[in-house]
């Protein structure tokens, strides 16, 4: 543009270099100002071209395409023309415009322009069509772009989308760098996005992309596979008011539809159990309070509202339940449950609603009611214990060796052998009833009883899993315990809906179920097996138990065929979630992951199972168990002998470089606000090995002699580059200090598990050391975890409730 205005302006120079007479004055038809012929016509053409003038060519171009377009297409509005400016240029110049003032008139001209488009696209933006919500379309199939998109796959997603589609919040995260659960939502944005496909309309339809097709038989055109292979295998997760993307809901499975074999189902959200009136409130205090033959927990009780009692089972079974669903929300009935459980489930809610006070009230309560059970159970039999004492108590046992408190973790390790003799014999009587049908299918209520069961009985041996992870425990439930059980069902089929007996049978017949000992014989020989997510965290934690047998076997060095054959496992444990059973559950959590959440913590599981093949932290793993943050530190900073620079150890890295990129890839100040109502203590909890493992290995690069690698110099720099896009200052640093601290500023950032901020404050105590101010550690603020009793709680529960009772 300001070559043609310096190019038209060159020839009105020249008269007055070479010819000294001045050319002949022509009156404006319209103002009646006299102009030079050039510049009265392009007077005429700018400033009265809406008075008649003859119009300029671009703007000819724009009138044509209006009356060509009047309904279909929104056109660009004119822009104004700044008529005063160019008066005053003209005026001023005498008919004379030079090179400097042409080019202040384009550029002043292609500001306002940019200016305008913007705002015109975004006007566009605003009057987008909403989301339609009856089941037709979730786009207008009038706009001609829309003709020959890929249609989505026939679920009601528009039950889930909101009526109105806002633009998502800004996202430190480059459009290229997007991954798992993002690049899902930037591809079902408005097709008005400049790099979205616009396919030209008269192209003849694309056949769907998502349809069912048998997972051996991919009839996709060949034009079509390369396209096929960058769309999105699933929806993106489904996040809640928290998320940078609220407006996006979808199916969070991580399996590939179009190769899932049988019948679309229906997206469907889990119930949340509530108290739905003052009747029934009213009898879910009667029913507490006839157990409570003692009076010593319903005062406190019956002071909580029926809107308090509703936001701890929303918390609870909104954020908690879906880490480990083995609660039946169908058929959890607040005034019909057993007390114990119901205030297990109001404490662990309480946590998630940062009310400690309330949710220490609530776990010492239903201890003493479960004791208070089985104390007065003279003939217990753990054949006969009822299911909610077992619930009750992992409930019960994951709020104290998390809180954060040693003596917490002190009870739960006194009660293990009692949980685990409560599963074998509940396991026995299960069997018992199985064997009794002779083959028969179970009814739905039957088959709710079993799976409630099964699926406690592995959520007891997931959390001895963890607190073997975490404290280097020894697991209290051998695998053998579940040899012939069956492994969990789907999570779609654990809250079906059930209309009739015949619908039933027909879903359990659809369904994936085999046994444990199935699972483990085909991992073991390299088959792949198709499991629900829940049976995915389940096989991961067998993994990791077999892993740590193995590290604690003396024999481990010369035993390389069972180090082979659990590598070989894990990784076909990691090639079987493309086909794992698809969940049709939407659950409403921000996180970076296309699947169900257990898939994802599974993955976190899975990571550090990788790195405890390499690398043992067992001093850390012990010193937690004490929960003084200088003690961890100084565990961690002594550890760093184990972390050698080998090849293998490459392959370690790798896995601590996917752990934090998770985190960095949706921004580290994000997740540390976020990610301890949406993910799992799991996280943190795994994540601990991993990044001290990764710390320490960039502290040896920094401080070795020995020259650094082509790989590691390679892996070096992009951890460094993680850094850099999240604006944290590297220059000057030490990049192995700025990981630990900005890990230890992430886990305690926001805290709902007590555990999470110790582990924060020893990283950033372990950072400290690792550039050199070991002194720093020993002259600290001397502030400690918080601990029940810190938080005003008193821990004797026979006097925690004295004051009521006086």
């Amino acid at each position: 543009m300001p070559n043609a205005a310096t190019a038209s302006s060159v020839p009105a120079q020249s008269p007055k270099k070479t010819a000294p007479t001045p050319d002949k004055k022509y009156k404006c038809q319209f103002c009646a100002r006299a102009f030079s012929r050039n510049l009265l016509l392009r007077h005429d053409r700018t400033v009265h071209a809406k008075d008649g003038g003859v119009p300029l060519v671009s703007e000819v171009k724009r009138r044509s395409t209006t009356k060509a377009t009047p309904k279909a297409t929104p056109t660009k509005p004119a822009m104004g023309m700044d008529t005063a400016t160019l008066e005053q240029i003209e005026a001023s110049s005498e008919g004379m415009v030079d090179i400097k003032t042409a080019a202040m008139l384009m550029t002043d001209l292609h500001h306002k322009a940019t200016a305008q488009m913007a705002s015109h696209e975004d006007h566009l933006d605003d009057n987008a069509p909403p989301y339609s919500p009856d089941h037709t379309t979730m786009f207008d199939a009038s706009n001609p772009f829309m003709s020959s998109a890929v249609p989505l796959p026939q679920m009601p997603w528009d039950n889930f989308m909101s009526n109105s589609v806002n633009e998502p919040k800004a996202s430190s995260v480059s459009s290229s760098s997007l991954s798992g659960s993002q690049d899902t939502q930037l591809s079902q944005l408005s097709f008005n996005s400049a790099s979205t496909l616009h396919p030209n309309s008269n192209s003849a339809q694309l056949p769907p992309m998502m349809e069912r097709y048998p997972s051996n038989n991919d009839t996709l055109t060949p034009s079509l596979q390369n396209l096929n292979a960058t769309m999105p295998i699933s929806g993106p997760a489904t996040p809640n008011g928290l998320s940078p993307f609220p407006f996006m809901t979808g199916p969070v499975s991580p399996v590939d539809y179009r190769r899932s074999p049988g019948p679309s189902q229906p997206i469907t959200t889990p119930k949340i159990p509530q108290v739905h009136s003052e009747e029934e409130y009213h009898l879910t205090q009667e029913n507490v309070r006839k157990y409570d033959t003692d009076g010593s927990t319903f005062p406190n009780f019956q002071t909580q509202s029926r809107a308090d009692i509703n936001a701890c089972l929303e918390s609870y079974f909104k954020l908690f339940h879906h880490h480990l669903p083995f609660l039946h929300p169908e058929s959890f009935n607040p005034s019909q449950v057993s007390p114990p459980l119901l205030y297990a489930v109001l404490s662990i809610g309480a946590l998630y609603t940062f009310n400690q006070e309330k949710a220490y009230m609530f776990h010492i309560g239903s201890k003493m009611l479960t004791n208070m059970f089985l104390q007065g159970n003279e003939d217990f039999s753990s054949r006969k214990c009822p299911l909610w004492t077992m619930q009750s108590t992992l409930l019960n046992m994951i709020f104290a060796s998390w809180s954060g408190d040693p003596k917490g973790l002190e009870w739960t390790c006194s009660i293990k052998s009692l949980v685990s003799n409560m599963v074998a014999g509940n396991r026995y009587e299960l069997n018992l009833r199985t064997d009794a049908r002779e083959g028969r299918q179970p009814t739905h209520a039957e088959w709710v009883e079993d799976e409630g069961c099964r699926r406690t009985y592995y959520a007891v041996y997931i959390f001895f899993g963890m607190l073997t992870l975490t404290y280097n425990h020894t697991p209290a439930i051998s695998f053998n315990e579940f040899d012939t059980l069956e492994l969990p069902a789907s999570e779609s089929l654990w809250n079906l809906e059930v209309v009739d007996e015949g619908s039933w049978r027909d879903s359990l017949t659809a369904s994936t179920i085999i046994t444990v000992r199935e699972a483990y014989d085909n991992l073991y020989q390299g088959e792949m097996v198709k499991y629900s997510a829940f049976a995915t965290r389940v096989m991961i934690n067998a993994l990791f138990l077999e892993v740590w047998y193995h590290k604690r076997n003396f024999e481990a060095l010369q035993d390389v065929v069972t180090e082979y054959k659990l590598r070989l496992a894990m990784d076909t444990w990691e090639k079987s979630l493309e086909i794992c059973e698809p969940e049709t559950i939407v659950v409403q959590l921000s996180a970076p992951h296309k699947g169900h959440p257990l898939i994802f913590n599974a993955m976190a599981v899975y990571r550090n199972t990788r790195a405890r093949l390499e690398v043992d932290l067992k001093s850390v793993q012990e010193a937690l168990r004490y929960h003084d943050s200088y003690e961890v530190a100084g565990a961690m900073t002594n550890a760093r002998d184990k972390v050698k620079r080998s090849q293998e150890m490459i392959k370690v890295i790798e896995e601590c470089f996917n752990c934090i990129e998770i985190v960095a890839l949706q921004g580290i100040k994000w997740v540390g606000r976020t990610c301890a109502t949406n993910w799992s203590v799991e996280h943190p909890l795994c994540g601990l090995d991993l990044m001290l493992i990764l710390s320490l290995w960039l502290y040896r690069l920094e401080h070795d002699e020995e020259p650094a690698t082509e790989e590691e110099l390679s892996m070096y720099n992009k951890i460094r580059n993680l850094f850099d896009d999240e604006g944290i200052d590297v220059l000057g640093s030490k990049l192995s200090s700025i990981v630990a601290k900005s890990w230890g500023s992430m886990l305690d950032e926001v805290v709902v598990w007590g555990i999470t901020k110790l582990m924060g404050e020893s990283f950033k105590l372990h950072a400290q050391a690792l550039v050199g101010y070991e002194d720093a550690v020993a002259s600290g603020s001397g502030d400690t975890t918080p601990t029940m009793s810190s938080q005003g709680v008193d821990l004797d529960m026979d006097t925690s409730f004295q004051a009521i009772q006086a």
